[in-house]
């Protein structure tokens, strides 16, 4: 696909990030995977990230992320597989051309790794990544990387594969400073860990569509809320939030990490066998398991 047609189909509706699924040694099980993705393909999503952040991206390598992105492309037949990229700008552009080769449809570019930079710095880095590929990219705003709106606007300028923008910051007012600026030139995309708590806000200042995790394992539900917050269903998406959302939250707050981890073990409990995390994250308790499965059983999801 090119940039401009992934990011008219990341603009169409919700988007999600499959699991990358694990054997019990942890090494990849893409055969697993690969259903799932095929499943998930199944729920009218507008596009599916391969090894992005709750995909683990930061525990695989770039040889790992194109077996992934290649697994993903062959089971989602017509979603378009965007693929994660990140860490310092070498390794990135590697990675990006893992994803390239193995076929993937566009580019999510993660924060560099652990030093803070200057908006120069970040200018430099992402530039040098778009000019690596011909692959639409996405900027993602967060942690350690968070450019600002002029920022964004220069590389918009200098880039014309950068076609979308990713918010994990929460900060409403660097987005819609980034929304009023760009106007239409990118595609705006809610990244906070379960956006859903955010997604009514965010639609606000002009992020029309969000990245949900919890798609992994209750995507009818995820996209019934998805659908409300665009039709201004307020009374629908409170229902959701109060039976669902708010305690799933409370739960996943319970130890660092568990954004993930929770979403893996909601991924075995309908079924599919993503096994564990990888290191240096923690799998959930028995006991939080059978929590996680009450509040589905009891949410209708």
């Amino acid at each position: 696909m090119s940039p401009e047609e992934i990011k008219s189909a990341i603009a169409s509706g919700l988007l999600s990030f499959p699991v990358t699924h694990f054997q019990t040694d942890l090494s990849l099980h893409l055969e697993s995977y690969s259903r799932h993705v095929a499943w998930l393909s199944g729920f009218e999503a507008a596009a599916l990230f391969a090894a992005g952040g709750t995909g683990e991206f930061f525990s695989l390598s770039p040889e790992e992320v194109g077996l992934v992105t290649k697994a993903a492309k062959e089971a989602s037949g017509s979603v378009p597989i965007i693929t994660g990229c990140g860490y310092g700008t070498s390794l990135a552009i590697d990675t990006a051309r893992q994803a390239e080769r193995a076929g993937a449809d566009g580019l999510l570019l993660l924060p560099h790794y652990l030093m803070e930079a200057s908006q120069e710095g970040i200018y430099r880095h992402v530039k040098s990544v778009c000019q690596s590929t011909p692959l639409g990219v996405i900027l993602y705003n967060r942690a350690n990387s968070v450019a600002t709106a002029d920022t964004v606007a220069r590389l918009a300028e200098a880039c014309p594969n950068l076609i979308g923008f990713k918010d994990g910051t929460g900060r409403v007012d660097l987005v819609r400073h980034v929304t009023a600026k760009l106007g239409d030139r990118l595609c705006y995309i809610g990244g906070m860990p379960t956006h859903e708590l955010f997604a009514e806000g965010f639609n606000g200042v002009g992020v029309t569509t969000y990245s949900s995790a919890v798609f992994n394992f209750v995507p009818a539900l995820a996209q019934r809320f998805y659908k409300a917050m665009r039709a201004g269903d307020r009374a629908t998406m409170e229902d959701i939030l109060n039976r669902f959302f708010f305690p799933f939250a409370a739960l996943r707050d319970r130890e660092a990490g568990y954004a993930v981890s929770i979403i893996k073990a909601g991924v075995e409990l309908v079924g599919q066998t993503p096994g564990p995390v990888r290191p240096p994250l923690t799998d959930l308790t028995p006991d939080e398991k059978q929590m996680l499965a009450s509040l589905i059983e009891t949410a209708g999801a």
